[in-house]
């Protein structure tokens, strides 16, 4: 499967983004894709999840109420809205997609074994 991310610039305070994931290759109604985020000097971490089938969502507590996860099936593309961004929101922003990840390690990213090639996010204060 490869996936490609899109969607990153500058952006200010408060401003809105959206990032787009798309998938091709061996793509399949049992994935679960996933947001991570990597800051300078940071960890990657989880930002946001849909499975694929069901449409169930996830999202780390830092973005809730913030971003949007969603999926369009028949573009095998997943997106991710981003309002009310914030400076610490500045990072890689990647997509990841695992057809056999259990709930409970959705926001573990060495868990995942596909990967996109990131796309930059750049909120100034």
């Amino acid at each position: 499967v490869q996936l490609q991310a899109s969607g990153g610039g500058l952006v200010q305070t408060g401003g809105s983004l959206r990032l787009a994931c798309e998938a091709s290759g061996r793509t399949s109604w049992r994935f679960t894709m996933g947001w991570f985020r990597q800051a300078p000097g940071a960890e990657r971490e989880f930002v946001a999840a849909i499975k694929l089938n069901g449409g169930h969502t996830y999202y780390a507590n830092s973005v809730k109420g913030r971003f949007t996860v969603s999926g369009d099936n028949a573009k095998n593309t997943m997106y991710l809205q981003m309002n009310t961004l914030k400076p610490e929101d500045t990072a890689v922003y990647y997509c990841a997609a695992s057809s056999t990840i259990i709930q409970s390690s959705i926001p573990i990213p060495s868990l995942y074994d596909n990967w996109g090639q990131g796309t930059l996010v750049t909120v100034s204060s």
